[in-house]
């Protein structure tokens, strides 16, 4: 499962389309999303939702998006949401919370400008799942994180590709692996432990790993003498793939969750047309 809350939903077209010339005047609170991506025996199921102003409400503790809404309550994040799904309208209904084993302040820059940031909140956390709709509920490994930026995520990037895996110590190993369009590689490597300190450490070498049915060049860094190998594509969409892959990391073989991105595509005409049907929107 991976739940992602937007103010200021980068991929939408109606965000890009606001503001039209001068992308970076369009509002941001206008164009809010809590995405749900549901995997497993249960069935499939996607919500992306975008709401206006209207819908919004947010404060230290809160952000209220429509009919869902997280809450941090000063140890744990609650989320709730009663959304539904797309293409195929089924409920998504039910609450997460995320307890974290400790707030981490580690923040860096993705690109040479310093325009865009990320940063972990909780990279090592526990995290209780009960849906109602589909009916399950499981516990186990989280991994809670934040993203900013001051313009337009097409503008400095070419594509990047992201791990996530929890190692037998509980701590939790990042890599971004960022090429941009002017300013060259950015690789970032980091360890973060169970008491919310960090660790870089160096990058393994670059393997290529099958296309997608989209045709998206996939790289995984993994330790020599490890192949790396995709064991599930989860995501297979025209910019964007997410992917269970098995590679060797810090002495270990580990089981990374694997998003690549391909920033020139986002903007295309095709794509923006198309994203609606996975994006609709209420004003």
């Amino acid at each position: 499962m991976t739940f992602i809350a937007f103010v200021g939903s980068v991929f939408s077209p109606y965000y890009a389309w606001a503001g039209g010339p001068n992308a970076d005047r369009a509002d941001p609170e206008n164009h809010c999303a809590l995405n749900l991506a549901l995997y497993g025996d249960a069935g499939k199921r996607w919500t992306m939702t975008e709401r206006g102003r209207r819908w919004m409400r947010r404060s230290r503790d809160e952000f209220v998006i429509g009919p869902s809404r997280l809450h941090w309550d000063g140890e744990s994040l609650l989320v709730e949401f009663d959304e539904i799904g797309v293409p195929i309208p089924r409920r998504v209904k039910g609450r997460v919370r995320v307890w974290p084993k400790a707030l981490c302040r580690f923040v860096t820059s993705l690109d040479s400008g310093g325009r865009h940031r990320w940063g972990p909140i909780a990279p090592c956390s526990r995290i209780e799942v009960e849906l109602d709709s589909p009916r399950v509920r499981w516990s186990g490994h989280a991994y809670l994180d934040s993203n900013e930026g001051d313009e337009p995520i097409d503008r400095p990037f070419h594509e990047w590709d992201w791990s996530r895996a929890t190692m037998a110590d509980g701590s939790t190993a990042v890599i971004y692996d960022v090429r941009q369009k002017r300013d060259g590689d950015r690789v970032i490597a980091e360890r973060f432990l169970l008491d919310g300190s960090t660790e870089s450490f160096e990058a393994p070498p670059r393997q290529p790993l099958p296309t997608t049915l989209w045709r998206i060049g996939r790289t995984m860094r993994t330790e020599p003498g490890v192949p790396a190998v995709v064991e599930q594509t989860l995501e297979d969409t025209p910019f964007y793939a997410r992917s269970m892959v098995r590679s060797g990391l810090l002495g270990e073989v580990v089981t990374s969750v694997h998003e690549t991105m391909l920033l020139p595509r986002v903007i295309t005409l095709p794509v923006r047309l198309m994203l609606p049907w996975r994006m609709p929107r209420r004003g």
